[in-house]
């Protein structure tokens, strides 16, 4: 690769510089006569690219020095690119490469892109400084030039890059995923909507696009970038792909000047949101464009002089003074130590001392061969001050005195500006604190943590929240929600919510009673914001949940064989919106070992990503996640990003299930004449073999009155489930009358019914009967005489005497296998 340049005359085009590659040399003149023929002297006086196969070149002739090793040798080709447009002609690119095909499409359209940096860099250069190889001057050399390739396919929006595109971005290979967001992360944001115009599927046409751009090294460095692309469209109009080249333009920006100085250092402290941002965007604009050793940026506290930043930061390198003071990460000196700095922020003016000045070894030892003290004023106070100290000996001119001046007004100014952004920050920190629960409850048989991160734009409170409320019973709820909006009143009526939730909850209601509740008192309050709930409801002894959501996004699951995805939750409108509106509940089963994943939709969806695709995301990250590690789980699934336009709340519990787990049967109960009787028999043998004997004829009476209640007074489908725990049997029957039972008040004694459920409760310990989806299920508990130790073996077979033609022992699978938790009426 060469670069040959207009001479002054504009005779001819002479060689500038040659990049070798890693093959054979090639033997390129010296200079090009625009009068002759060669491909470069006709790329030039065209104005447009040539290229050139093997044969085509051949029929130029030599293009060089004849040797053995010139471009005439077979299988060699060439392009020749003209530098400079709008009739500039500043020269020519010339591309040698052994391809016996000739250079093919993509290469070509990464080539011209190219050219067009190397044409920046020769203009900002001028020809005679190539030419002249004057080095005083910004001369450019192509294998200094830092410019890299990509691919962004506009179908998929995955891109391709090579390792000098990520270079320049500052991201390593290794943490590069193929999105444009992860590149756009690290631009600033002023810039993002322009790279956005270029970039956007939606909006590309075909043709060629150029933009430059700022972006925000890791180290803090803000990095000039040009970019220049072309999309390529499919046979029916449609943009198919965009190719492009990304290279640092810094070079091209104005050097160390008063204007560009304070231009760049207004552009930095425009981002600046913190104290320690600003001290970071005066090191970057000020320390390497002055040639200075140490800088120091403080803001003044009484007559403590707090630290934004020193350059360098190690201790060593400052004065005893400050070292003495090192406390923790930055130090506090006391400014009446340094006397001379003292009487500098009193008097409000620039102060410069030249080397060798008479000053104390605290500043002496800053600046040996010069020092500035910029006090830093605003609002008509001195709010801080700059140090700037050079090792060797600085000369100050009367531009560099106005330069510093006019930088310590910015620098104030930006100061008070990120110090009140500090202090909203912290009174919005402690609001958000004070509204969310100081921390979880100890859980028996799971393990519960939370993440919260507020949004990094405007204001960082918001209405999201979560809670871990501890019942009775073994029974725990978990909550989630996002209040609309995000703003102080946002987070009030969170915390109200959050209060009544967790009161309700407490008082024992069912799920949906809490979360009705919860909906009327918002709707009571007459405010304009909604909000979204997920409830969740889990028997921590017997892994039974039960969900009601309110226009939340599904909860997530993640099974113990490493299977994960949403939980099919049916749901009823956001709180606030309908005052008599329905929630319905869900069961679902837990086994030991299954997390549980509630989070609001910032996690999952932002301007950058679609809802499906965040979901899908963090279901991944959840299969990939060590479920041994809560708190890493919750970790992987917020993964890196640092820029969210809204709060991020996660909830995340392992079920680990009680040291005695609970047993389980099922059986369909089929209304044949003799249906009691069958149920009575499954429920016999199952309890002998699971070792319960002292309580099997109050079994009995209780599982004959429940299903004969439920055959008598429904239709359809009847289900007996049992269920032993460490130290009682629950007997539910599910049916799909929604009526719930009433127990009579009195009962005459020539009554044929209605003792039923008194004969239920009578026998049981608790008895109860919760909704179920087109349905209900009524059950009771009996206390278990001697409490096991183990668990004992599984249910029986079905029992024989059932017709062979109705399979009538049916246990429930999937993931829900356990069935819907039960909950004691409390209505």
């Amino acid at each position: 690769m060469a670069v040959y340049v207009l001479d002054a005359e504009g005779v001819e085009l002479r060689l500038a510089e040659t990049v070798r590659g890693a093959g054979r040399s090639y033997a390129l003149p010296a200079r090009y006569p625009l009068s002759g023929r060669s491909p470069v002297a006709d790329a030039f006086r065209a104005g447009r690219p040539l290229w050139l196969t093997p044969t085509e070149l051949a029929a130029y002739g030599p293009i060089g020095p004849t040797t053995p090793e010139t471009p005439t040798t077979p299988g060699v080709s060439l392009g020749a690119l003209p530098l400079g447009g709008d009739g500039k002609g500043l020269g020519c690119l010339v591309v040698v490469d052994e391809a016996p095909g000739g250079i093919d499409a993509d290469r070509r359209g990464f080539i011209e892109l190219y050219a067009h940096h190397v044409a920046a860099g020769v203009e900002a250069a001028g020809p005679q400084a190539l030419t002249q190889r004057r080095p005083e001057l910004p001369g450019l050399t192509l294998d200094r030039l830092r410019v890299g390739s990509f691919v962004l396919y506009l179908d998929s929006g995955r891109m391709t890059a090579d390792t000098q595109v990520l270079e320049l971005f500052g991201i390593p290979a290794e943490d590069f995923d193929g999105r444009v967001e992860t590149l756009l992360a690290v631009a600033v944001p002023d810039d993002i909507p322009a790279l956005m115009s270029v970039l956007e599927p939606d909006l590309l046409t075909s043709g060629t696009a150029q933009l430059e751009f700022r972006i925000r090294r890791p180290n803090g460095e803000l990095r000039w970038l040009g970019l220049r692309a072309r999309v390529e469209t499919a046979a029916d109009g449609t943009p198919r792909r965009m190719l492009g080249v990304i290279a640092e333009t810094s070079y091209l920006r104005p050097t160390a000047d008063e204007v560009s100085l304070v231009q760049r250092l207004s552009a930095a402290l425009a981002g600046a949101t913190t104290v320690r941002d600003v001290g970071r965007a005066v090191v970057g604009a000020l320390r390497d464009p002055l040639g200075a050793g140490r800088l120091a940026v403080a803001e003044l506290q009484a007559d403590q002089l707090v630290v934004g930043v020193l350059a360098p930061a190690e201790p060593a390198a400052w004065p005893e003074v400050w070292r003495a003071a090192w406390r923790s990460e930055w130090p506090e000196p006391p400014s009446h130590a340094l006397p001379t700095l003292a009487e500098a922020l009193r008097e409000g003016q620039v102060s410069i001392w030249p080397e060798g000045a008479d000053l104390e070894p605290g500043l002496a030892g800053i600046g040996p061969g010069g020092l500035a003290v910029l006090p830093l004023p605003a609002d008509g106070r001195i709010v801080g001050v700059c140090l700037i100290g050079w090792e060797e000996r600085h000369e100050f001119g009367p531009e560099e005195r106005s330069l510093l001046t006019a930088t310590a007004g910015l620098v104030g100014q930006a100061l008070v500006r990120a110090h009140a952004l500090d202090a909203e920050h912290e009174l919005a920190t402690m609001l958000q604190r004070s509204l969310l629960p100081r921390k979880l409850p100890e859980l028996p048989g799971g393990v519960a943590v939370t993440r919260y991160l507020p949004a990094t734009m405007g204001l960082e409170v918001g209405g999201d929240w979560y809670d871990v409320i501890p019942l009775p019973d073994g029974h725990v709820a978990l909550v989630i929600g996002d209040v609309q909006g995000h703003s102080a009143a946002a987070a009030t009526i969170m915390g109200q919510m959050r209060t009544a939730i967790r009161a309700y909850a407490v008082e024992g209601h069912p799920p949906d009673v809490v979360v009705a509740h919860a909906n009327r008192l918002l709707v009571g309050m007459e405010t304009d914001l909604f909000a979204t709930c997920c409830y969740a409801d889990l028997d921590m002894e017997e892994g039974e949940a039960w969900f009601v959501r309110a226009g939340h996004i599904q909860p997530l699951l993640r099974h113990p064989d490493g299977t994960t995805a949403e939980l099919d939750v049916e749901g009823g409108p956001p709180l606030g919106v309908v005052a008599d509106a329905e929630f319905p509940m869900t069961a679902a089963g837990l086994s030991s070992g299954t997390l549980i994943a509630l989070l609001t939709d910032g996690l999952v969806e932002s301007a950058r990503l679609d809802l499906d695709d965040g979901v899908r995301r963090a279901c991944q990250a959840l299969g990939r996640a060590d479920p041994s590690d809560p708190g890493g789980v919750a970790d992987a699934l917020l993964g890196g990003d640092s820029r969210r336009d809204d709060d991020v709340a996660l909830l995340l519990l392992r079920y680990d299930g009680m040291r005695v787990r609970p047993t389980r049967a099922s059986w369909t109960v089929w209304r044949l004449p003799d249906a009691v009787m069958h149920a009575r028999r499954f429920t016999a043998r199952t309890l002998r073999n699971w070792g319960v004997e002292d309580e099997l004829d109050v079994a009995l009476l209780v599982t004959s009155e429940l299903v004969t209640n439920a055959l008598v007074h429904t239709r359809g489908e009847v289900r007996l489930n049992l269920t032993l725990t460490a130290d009682r049997l629950r007997i539910a029957v599910n049916d799909p009358s929604p009526r719930t039972p009433v127990k009579p008040t009195t009962v005459d004694w020539e009554a044929t019914g209605g003792r039923g459920l008194l004969l239920i409760e009578a026998m049981s310990q608790t008895w109860g009967s919760v909704p179920l989806s087109g349905g209900k299920q009524v059950w009771g508990e009996i206390s278990l005489s001697s409490p096991r130790e183990e668990p004992p073996g599984a249910a029986p077979e079905v029992p024989p005497d059932v017709p062979a033609d109705r399979p009538s022992a049916e246990l429930p699978e999937g993931p829900g296998r356990k069935g819907p938790r039960r909950r004691r009426a409390r209505r």
